[in-house]
């Protein structure tokens, strides 16, 4: 219980403090955003503070900082370092500054940032990418809730139903205005996660003797040989996105961006969203370590045969712990957490499909040219996935690696900016840290990784290799354009 309080209290502390350094580097201000300056009624309106955190805290976290905890609990105690650390250095900042960046760009997606900052080709790919990604996201998190309500029904109502009911949603909440139905319900199914995450916590907790918290001294184990072919590196930085660094949330940002008020509400909102999902993703690998015992061979094997973190697992879990009151918690958010990542994917991936055409969106008919065809897609690919359940995993596995490559543009896009907006010496450092570590993590996973081509031929000790080779290149590429537009383009002369 010792780790879990350290590592808690060092996500406020972080919050506290590096939240507000990242604020100042930034150099927030007074200026008018998006939603103060042309709200159009649809996409960019105000929202109060209280309620742009809750929709952004649904919009990042959905199911992610619960399943990708879960399945890191089969890493051991070091998640939450990796948590702690991931989401104060990494994630919050990552978050950050692609909503303010984006909010001083009017709402602009990270595919046009990149362009603006990183040129043409750079803004190309990534608009191909978000996009192929956001599609993923959608199909992705329909099956489970389908499934689980099909169950739930003792199998009355079909899963295939339940799919067709999860997918009108998501139709309407992409094209309808983001106050009318996101603005009204969001709110309510973020107190319903933050709810669920401290009742499971506090269940662990008041049962100590049945469910014991691991430590990182005392109870560390060399989990890397029960994982087999995934060692903690690359893998648990894959594993845990949501709750440390997730490029998915370049993706969200932007929609809240749109939304708020001054740039003064970014720090709550943004960095304090990211922290927040922090906070929920080190309960959920807490309760699934004490849970599952994953520092025992048996525990480890458990956790593992039933896919790691899934519906099953939350499902499991909750009853255990907290009898019929954590079996409805888990219903609620097993249910609701996938739905509203997968209504904000779709949102998100209209947005930039319009941007890059730039093709308005107020009027419904323009919005439904873009969606319906996405909407075929996202169809077809659910119906894919619920016709087999390994093909969720294929899913999944390219979900994962997409995701974190995303985060590493993102984090670079945002150095970039940085640098180029002549802020201080060295601010550039607080992005391009995390940036150069997410870039380490996917050439190495998308080397490593047997479940996709590269993996199947490359042993794991050339992956590494490969990815700290290449990793250092773009970190020399890094300093040497810090150098160049710092004291020779923008003509600032260098002061020892």
């Amino acid at each position: 219980m010792i780790t879990f309080f350290i590592a808690l209290i060092l996500l406020i502390v972080g919050y506290i403090f590096y939240s507000r350094f990242s604020e100042k580097v930034f150099g927030a201000d007074d200026r008018l955003t998006p939603a103060m300056d042309h709200p159009d009624g649809v996409d960019i309106a105000p929202m109060p503070k209280w309620k742009a955190f809750l929709i952004e805290l649904l919009n990042i976290a959905g199911t992610g900082p619960i399943f990708g905890a879960i399945s890191g609990a089969l890493f051991g105690p070091i998640v939450f370092v990796w948590i702690v650390l991931g989401c104060i250095l990494g994630g919050a900042v990552h978050d950050y500054y692609t909503g303010m960046i984006s909010s001083r760009n009017n709402g602009d997606s990270i595919a046009k940032l990149s362009g603006k900052y990183g040129g043409s080709v750079l803004r190309i790919f990534l608009r191909i990418f978000s996009v192929i990604l956001l599609i993923l996201v959608t199909a992705v998190f329909v099956v489970s809730p389908s499934t689980l309500l099909e169950q739930l029904t003792n199998g009355s109502v079909k899963a295939w139903i339940w799919m067709a009911i999860i997918l009108i949603y998501y139709l309407l909440s992409a094209i309808v205005p983001i106050d009318k139905i996101i603005g009204k319900a969001y709110p309510i199914f973020g107190i319903i996660l933050i709810t669920m995450a401290i009742a499971v916590i506090g269940g662990v907790m008041f049962q100590q003797d049945k469910y014991p918290m691991l430590e990182l001294i005392g109870h560390f184990k060399d989990y890397s040989k029960m994982h087999g072919d995934l060692p903690w590196w690359p893998f648990m930085f894959t594993t845990v996105a949501c709750g440390a660094v997730s490029g998915f949330h370049a993706t969200q940002s932007p929609i809240i961006a749109k939304c708020i008020k001054t740039e003064k509400e970014g720090r709550q909102v943004f960095y304090g969203a990211m922290v927040a999902e922090g906070i929920i993703a080190l309960i959920w690998a807490a309760a699934a370590m004490a849970f599952f015992r994953t520092d025992t061979q048996e525990g480890f094997n458990a956790l593992m045969n039933i896919g790691g973190g899934n519906s099953i697992s939350v499902m499991n879990m909750s009853k255990a712990i907290l009898g019929p009151i954590g079996t409805i918690l888990a219903i609620v958010g097993v249910v609701i957490c996938p739905i509203t990542s997968g209504d904000t994917a779709l949102r998100s991936c209209r947005l930039i499909i319009a941007e890059s055409f730039n093709y308005e969106q107020k009027k419904l008919r323009n919005r439904l040219i873009i969606t319906l065809p996405l909407f075929i897609i996202i169809i077809g690919l659910s119906i894919w996935n619920f016709a087999d359940a390994s093909n969720f995993n294929i899913l999944w596995h390219w979900f994962a690696w997409s995701n974190q490559v995303i985060a590493a543009f993102a984090l670079w896009i945002a150095t970039i900016y940085l640098i180029k907006e002549n802020k201080h010496r060295f601010a550039s450092l607080i992005t391009a840290m995390p940036a150069t570590f997410m870039t380490a993590v996917t050439i190495t996973y998308i080397f490593g990784e047997p479940n996709i081509a590269l993996g199947k031929f490359i042993h794991i000790k050339n992956a590494y290799f490969l990815g700290f080779s290449l990793t250092f290149v773009v970190f020399v590429i890094y300093i040497i354009f810090f150098v160049h537009y710092r004291f020779y383009k923008k003509g600032v002369e260098f002061k020892s």
